[in-house]
């Protein structure tokens, strides 16, 4: 058994607003192993961004705060550690890909000197050397003339561009484990490809673990090697890619793969939806916080709040009391997926 890179456990983390306290991530527990690729799908506002801004130690109290739980980093439980000690970490042995490129470098600096301060300060490296292994960052995510494109401002990049001077910035220091927040998001699909195969290149190249967060499914088929499926601040089932697309378990699940435009339908038929939207953090439902939107809620999916657990003969867990009994054929909707969806 090797050691777990990152183990979160019961990690709850709350937001003061004048409505009342936000449970923007309630009570969710997850493991990566070293050089895994985990994607984080779900709706917008189901906890993904801020579960990787409480691992990055970006929740900014007194509106934001960590309240209970342990988010270990190499054995290391990172809520103990000191800013300074947590700065060593930050951009170091956990870097980040924030959503937007367009906003993420600071306009008023050049790519070298974000690159350059970026590097100096995690390798403890000259600036001359620092230079060098900055040219060979944006060499290696594709940029050409990367000498000259140094001394280049944000605004004379792309989109794209700028989405692979913010990959380079985070694999420049050789992290551990890489957070992509939507890193595709604001770009053409042409492009979004590109960064993808780039970004699976060179994890795979470096054995760096990355959890990527994403609204894409087909995204993360061809990149991941497990995901979690995350609702109302907690995780509704994981597992590995093909237990996910192959045999999902929770209906949650099954609203997010029926809802896939398919190139190799046989026929026409009109995508599945779910039902209403998403609750209230500030005023989440009794019992199964899907129940509202599920067509196969009971009497005590009203009542108690399922826990995730192991269901199969795989490392598959589901947040379901039904789980169980319930037959993804019921639903009549075709979720077959496999990777091939990313193609």
């Amino acid at each position: 058994m090797t050691e777990k890179l990152l183990k979160i456990e019961d990690l709850r983390t709350y937001f003061s607003t004048e409505e009342g306290v936000v449970r923007a991530v309630d009570g969710i527990s997850f493991d990566l192993e070293p050089g895994e690729r985990r994607g984080v799908v779900g709706e917008s506002g189901s906890g993904k961004s801020v579960t990787a801004m409480s691992i990055m130690r970006l929740i900014e109290p007194p509106a934001g705060e960590i309240v209970t739980g342990t988010i270990e980093f190499k054995g290391e439980n990172l809520l103990e550690l000191g800013e300074d000690e947590m700065q060593a970490i930050r951009g170091g042995k956990i870097a980040m890909i924030f959503q937007d490129p367009m906003t993420a470098l600071n306009p008023v600096y050049t790519i070298g000197d974000q690159l350059v301060e970026t590097i100096m300060l995690h390798q403890h490296v000259s600036k001359k050397d620092a230079r060098g292994i900055a040219i060979k960052a944006l060499e290696d995510v594709q940029i050409p003339n990367a000498p000259a494109r140094l001394e280049d401002y944000p605004h004379q990049f792309s989109g794209g561009m700028r989405q692979r001077v913010m990959i380079a910035m985070g694999l420049s220091c050789n992290p551990d484990l890489l957070i992509a927040d939507e890193p595709t998001t604001a770009l053409d699909v042409t492009t979004q490809a590109q960064i993808m195969d780039l970004m699976l290149k060179l994890a795979e190249d470096r054995g760096t673990a990355v959890l990527l967060i994403t609204h894409d499914l087909g995204v993360v088929a061809g990149f991941c090697d497990t995901i979690q499926v995350m609702y109302a601040g907690g995780i509704v089932e994981e597992g590995s890619v093909e237990d996910i697309f192959h045999n999902p378990q929770h209906p949650y699940t099954w609203g997010l793969l029926g809802s896939m435009t398919r190139l190799d339908g046989k026929h026409r038929a009109r995508l599945h939806s779910i039902a209403g939207a998403p609750p209230s953090v500030i005023d989440l439902p009794v019992g199964c916080r899907f129940r509202p939107r599920c067509e196969f809620a009971i009497d005590i999916c009203g009542r108690v709040l399922p826990a995730i657990r192991p269901i199969g003969e795989g490392d598959q867990s589901v947040a379901c009391h039904r789980a169980e009994e319930l037959d993804l054929k019921t639903l009549d909707v075709d979720v077959d997926h496999t990777k091939e969806v990313a193609s």
